[in-house]
This record gives C-alpha cells, sequence and structure tokens, in this order.
C-alpha cells in the first residue's frame, strides 16, 4: 500500500489498512465498559445497603454485623486496596482456571469448557475483573449518598412501620441518586478507561489493536494517537450523558 502521510510525518495509510481491526477494538471496548457498568451499578447498589444494614433487635442486629457489614467491609478493602492489573491478572490465571477447566472445572468442565476458555476466557475475565473492581468503589459513592440523607428522615419512615428495605427504596435512595451521579459519572469514565488493562490478557479491544499494528510496523505515534483520539471521544459521549442526567435529576436536590 502506498504511504500517505499527513503533516509531513503521521502515516494515514497505518490507520485505513487496519481500520477494520480499529473498529471491532471498539466495539468491544465499548461493549465491556456497558456490561461492567451496569452489573458494577448493581453490586455496589448491593454491597453499598450491605455496608449500612442494621436491624434493631437480635438475632437480626448480630446478622447485619457479621453477614452483611463485615463482609462488604472486606471485600471493598481488598478490591480497593489492590491494583486492578493484579486483579485482572488473578481472576484470569488463577480463579477462571478454578471454575471453568476441562479438566476438574467446579462449574463447568469437560469440551464445553474448553471451548468457552478459549474463545470468551479473557472476556469472561475482564469482565468480571472490571465488575468486582468498579462494584467496591460505587458501594462507597451509594454509602456515603445514604448516609448524606438526614437521619431523622430514616427514623421517621421506621416509626411508620417501614421496614429497612422498603426505607432504602422509597425514602433514601431517591434522594440520594441525586447526589450520587457526578461520582458515579466519573467512575463510569474511569471504568471505561481501566478497560485497556485487559489486553494484557489477549482481549481485542482498542489497547490490543494498537499493539498489534505497533508491533507490524514498528511505529508507535499513529496506533496509539489513533485510540487515544477514540477514548477521548468516547469519554466526553460519557460525560455529556452524565451532565444531561444531572441537569435533569438534579433540580430537586435542595443542597
Amino acid at each position: 500500500m502506498e504511504q500517505v502521510l499527513w503533516f509531513g510525518w503521521f502515516r494515514a495509510d497505518i490507520v485505513s489498512q487496519y481500520a477494520t481491526l480499529f473498529w471491532h477494538g471498539l466495539q468491544m471496548t465499548i461493549a465491556v465498559t456497558l456490561i461492567c457498568i451496569v452489573q458494577g451499578t448493581a453490586l455496589g447498589l448491593a454491597v453499598g445497603l450491605a455496608r449500612v444494614a442494621e436491624a434493631r433487635h437480635s438475632p437480626a442486629k448480630q446478622l447485619c454485623k457479621y453477614l452483611l457489614r463485615w463482609p462488604a467491609a472486606v471485600y471493598v478493602s481488598f478490591f480497593r486496596g489492590t491494583p486492578l492489573f493484579v486483579q485482572i491478572l488473578l481472576i484470569h490465571f488463577a480463579v477462571l482456571p478454578l471454575f471453568i477447566n476441562p479438566s476438574d472445572g467446579l462449574l463447568i468442565s469437560g469440551e464445553a469448557a474448553r471451548d468457552l476458555k478459549q474463545n470468551y476466557g479473557a472476556f469472561l475475565s475482564g469482565v468480571v475483573a472490571l465488575t468486582l473492581n468498579s462494584g467496591a468503589y460505587i458501594s462507597e459513592i451509594f454509602r456515603a449518598g445514604i448516609q448524606s440523607i438526614d437521619k431523622g428522615q430514616v427514623e421517621a419512615s421506621r416509626s411508620l412501620g417501614m421496614s429497612f428495605p422498603r426505607t432504602m427504596y422509597h425514602i433514601v435512595l431517591p434522594q440520594a441518586f441525586r447526589r450520587m451521579l457526578p461520582p458515579l459519572g466519573n467512575n463510569a469514565i474511569s471504568l471505561l478507561k481501566d478497560s485497556s488493562l485487559i489486553s494484557a490478557i489477549g482481549l481485542a479491544e482498542l489497547a490490543y489493536a494498537a499493539r498489534t499494528v505497533a508491533g507490524a510496523y514498528s511505529r508507535y505515534w499513529e496506533p496509539y494517537l489513533t485510540i487515544s483520539l477514540m477514548y477521548w471521544v468516547l469519554t466526553l459521549g460519557l460525560a455529556y450523558g452524565v451532565k444531561r442526567l444531572e441537569a435533569r435529576y438534579g433540580r430537586g436536590d435542595s443542597r
């Protein structure tokens, strides 16, 4: 292919030759990000509620402490206190083979495990690692948002006979959600950028595509500048979406 130079140094022909690879990488990056945002938010909500769970009387009071608050605190501490890259490697090379293994997988074994691990192993490991990591951070966002609501409202609802789950669903979470939107948006943007780490275990997303092109041509400006612009556009799109959500749902917050 004939060389096409932009600005005298940028070889556009390299990008055009591997346009399909970049496009597939972009699709994979978006898919992983969306899946992990949804799953991480659901997990973060569950863990955040577990962090603030309480009961008035025994033995429910002790059960909330030892079966909900303490395990949730350990989970959050581990995934916030260790590098995401290490978590990805741990899940891909240690945890996933424990459950999906052709010989003795706890969940799936045999030929199905071999095919699943070969074709979707990196995808599963990456999604699980990013979901668990983002869930830990999102749980703290939910916990802080819930605790920012005046305790008097919680006590009033409980005095009216509402259970803890109903109090959270009808009273606390609708108000806290407005205050949690900015940090949730920031977490989504961080998740998008952190998805590039999954390329280390072979998932064909944007960073993997750039590394492939760089290895083929021994040129680095073109592939890495290309994916940088892609990440930038995706980040701007997420930021715009969060801003619109804040404008729509943040009007009722009196703070």
